[in-house]
């Protein structure tokens, strides 16, 4: 659930934080910006980023340099100008130096390392010398490829703390230190030396020994975790570089009378420009001339394009559906509403609360308690009398067969199955930060146009007037309709010739503007369009037409009239359709115990009748797109763990600032780069199977992260007692790996409960 830190007057400042490791990472740099004067900090380990609130005119120098006294970096972001090209020039697309830092880790260690645990476990491998070409193709990995594990747990060490990078230092440390101690002072350097597969547990020196594939092995697991999941969450800019994408590039501006094109960020405040059919209005204005209609879907949600004429406002980014239109610029840059949306998104994506890593918390634990038993070993064996060799053979062990090699596989491995078999369903999950959310939420918070219904106008009813053949209606008003732009009309144009095909042509097409079309079909002058463009032909609607047009009307329909030579032949009604398969989806989030809620842009009458169309109760109509964020945020107020399902651009900062976020596919792109779980095909039942899947993928994780655990558990006492077996250990270890990953490909079995 999202959290913020308890309101202060003072100024906003927000800082990049570098270096992050963990969630306890997040946890350091916030309480030690806390204990300054005055300095309220959130910081949010998924985006990397501090939210700080300072006394007005505060140095916030002095907060990046507590941030790098905690050991970590710290910079403010550079100010987003009002061009799209400034605001987005932070968040482009360039490599990011700390992923393929990591990408190169990883590869190097791949290619380094497989060899190594080849000739480790296959006896018939162990050539003549094989133990130094162990450790001329190890070294590198322990130490290069894992590099950030040993700065951090040096990091940790100053600050005493200890996280998994402490855990997986130590353990790869201790197993690359005492193989060289056994190489070169030891026995194990011998020339044919083998690790003999033995059953048998017994004391031992330890100094034939080496543990090279432990070190390597392990850093080769945990560095593709962290690779795969810091390229998740390099995502998390994305969603504002989409919805800055929305915007017009260019601009047709009207300055003393001369059109020019210009890029849209030289526009000014009282600029005039044109918008043609098709093309996108550039910034938010006033329509000077020219009436048309906009499709405003992807910002309002509002399914039936709006009809705009001189003195009407219009928002940027909206598409100018119909005819030529003359806008004056009310607001340019960070003033409009497509900027004030990216800036919903941006904070609710900022206040979204860190996950806590288990694995981290366990660590938190486990590390301190492994660090004493290999201490208390030491001092045991040497209490007893026991040769030093020996003594520090017991430490290093406990040390060696703590170092979790099956909790490097325990996420990554549940996630890219998990993730894998989503993605044959229709469902991307973006990473293990959306897991713990599946498993809490109890409310569903749906979107309803392109979510519960198709988001497109289609043409639902035909009624004609006695006399009157249904087919000839269609024939002549979708011939006259499919010469028109607007889309309304090309609904009816293709509900026309799904019915009864191609359909004649038009002669002496004309555009009513705001009214309708007119046209010389078949030698039969026709009119189509609002119900008063027909009364200026004196064509009127029988009482019964006009009595079903109303109720249709009330029904949140369009209704668009039809007539010829002489008289009102019948009426098209157009809507929104309910997709197929959302009544049945409906149905599914209520029995996995989730409770839906309808939200929509669009009017009272049109939502209930959709809401009982599909099953949804309760139902929060009328809501403009920033107000979206406030209905989420007061129902995670009232204590529910909320879920939401949107698929346009006014739905991205709710879909930022719900626990869970859920994007169709077939929506805008800045919906689905703010969301947690992406629904390719549109299909609402697709819902249902993410947070199945979801929560199955973290059941498995869960398990995995156990059994991990509790081989080092069983294992330590062993170790401790000095009675560790290199192949014994392991071939635990290998076993322990394969059961993490023969639990995870279980997730390939996952079944959708969609009835097909």
């Amino acid at each position: 659930m999202s959290t913020s830190a308890p309101p202060t007057v003072g100024t906003g400042v927000e800082l990049e934080i570098g270096g992050m490791t963990c969630a306890s990472c997040a946890m350091r740099i916030e309480n030690k910006l806390n204990k300054l004067d005055g300095v309220t900090a959130t910081v949010n380990y998924a985006t990397e980023k501090a939210k700080v609130t300072v006394p007005d005119g505060y140095d916030p120098a002095l907060l990046i340099a507590e941030v790098e006294k905690t050991g970590y970096s710290a910079v403010v972001p550079a100010p987003k100008g009002r061009s799209k090209s400034d605001a987005s020039a932070g968040d482009g697309d360039a490599e990011d130096p700390e992923l393929t830092s990591l990408r190169h880790r990883l590869i190097g260690s791949i290619v380094l390392t497989l060899p190594v645990i080849a000739m480790a476990m296959i006896p018939a491998m162990q050539f003549t010398y094989w133990q130094w070409a162990s450790l001329a193709l190890a070294a590198p990995v322990i130490i290069w490829a894992a590099w950030p594990f040993h700065k951090a747990a040096w990091t940790n060490l100053k600050h005493g703390a200890a996280t998994m990078d402490t855990l997986i230092s130590m353990g790869t440390s201790a197993a690359f230190l005492w193989s060289i101690y056994a190489l070169f002072f030891g026995t194990a350097g011998t020339p044919g030396m083998t690790h003999p597969f033995e059953f048998a547990l017994a004391p031992s020196d330890g100094a034939a020994n080496i543990y090279l594939e432990v070190g390597a092995g392990v850093t080769m697991f945990i560095l593709a975790g962290r690779y795969f999941e810091k390229r998740s969450k390099r995502q998390a800019g994305a969603a504002l570089r989409a919805l800055l994408e929305l915007g017009a590039k260019e601009v047709s501006v009207l300055r003393a009378g001369v059109e020019t094109k210009i890029p849209v960020e030289d526009l000014q405040i009282g600029d005039e420009f044109i918008v043609r059919p098709g093309e996108k209005i550039a910034t938010d204005g006033v329509v000077v001339s020219g009436t048309s209609a906009v499709d405003a879907s992807m910002l309002t949600g509002e399914s039936v394009p709006v009809e705009v004429a001189e003195g009407d406002a219009v928002t940027g980014a909206t598409t100018n559906a119909g005819g030529r239109l003359v806008v004056r610029a009310t607001r340019i840059g960070s003033d409009t509403q497509l900027a004030q949306m990216a800036k919903l998104v941006e904070e609710a994506q900022t206040g979204k609360a860190e996950v806590q890593r288990l694995a981290d918390r366990i660590s938190g634990v486990f590390v301190p308690i492994v660090i004493v038993i290999a201490v208390a070993a030491l001092g045991g064996w040497l209490g007893a009398g026991f040769p030093v060799t020996a003594a520090f053979t017991a430490a290093v062990a406990v040390l060696v067969i703590a170092c979790p090699c099956a909790l490097g596989l325990a996420t990554p491995t549940a996630l890219l199955v998990g993730t894998g078999r989503g993605a044959q369903m229709g469902v991307l999950i973006k990473g293990p930060e959306v897991l713990e959310s599946t498993r809490r939420i109890d409310t569903v918070v749906l979107d309803k146009t392109g979510t519960v219904t198709t988001g497109k106008m289609t043409l639902v009813d035909v009624v004609v007037e006695p006399g009157t053949e249904r087919d000839e209606l269609l024939r002549l008003a979708g011939a006259l309709e499919d010469a028109s732009e607007h889309p309304i009309a090309q609904a009816i144009a293709k509900g026309a010739t799904q019915e009864i095909g191609v359909l004649p042509a038009v002669e002496g097409f004309a555009n009513v503007e705001g009214k309708g079309v007119q046209g010389i079909v078949d030698a039969h002058a026709v009119v189509v369009g609002r119900q008063s463009l027909l009364a200026e032909w004196s064509l009127h609607l029988s009482r019964e037409l006009a009595s079903t047009k109303a109720r249709a009307e009330g029904e949140g329909k369009t209704v668009v009239a039809v007539g010829w030579d002489g008289h009102a032949r019948g009426i098209l009604v157009v809507a929104d359709t309910v997709k197929p398969t959302s009544a049945e989806a409906i149905a599914q989030l209520k029995a996995i115990g989730l409770t839906p809620v309808l939200l929509t842009g669009d009017n009272e009458a049109v939502a209930r009748q959709i809401a009982t169309e599909v099953g949804i109760e309760e139902v929060i109509a009328e809501v403009l797109p920033s107000d979206k964020v406030d209905v989420v945020a007061r129902l995670q107020r009232e204590g529910k763990v909320v879920a939401m399902i949107g698929d346009g651009v006014n739905d991205a900062p709710a879909l930022a600032q719900a626990d869970l976020g859920l994007a169709m596919g077939t929506g805008a792109d800045v919906a689905i780069e703010a969301s947690d779980i992406t629904l390719v095909r549109g299909d609402l039942r697709s819902a249902v199977d993410a947070i199945r899947l979801a929560r199955k993928t973290l059941g498995t994780i869960k398990t995995n992260l156990f059994w991990a655990f509790a081989y080092n558990v069983a294992a330590i006492p062993v170790a401790a007692l000095g009675m560790l077996n290199p192949m014994l250990a392991g071939a635990a270890m290998a076993l322990s790996s394969v059961f993490v990953v023969g639990n995870s490909l279980r997730l390939r079995g996952f079944k959708s409960l969609a009835k097909q």
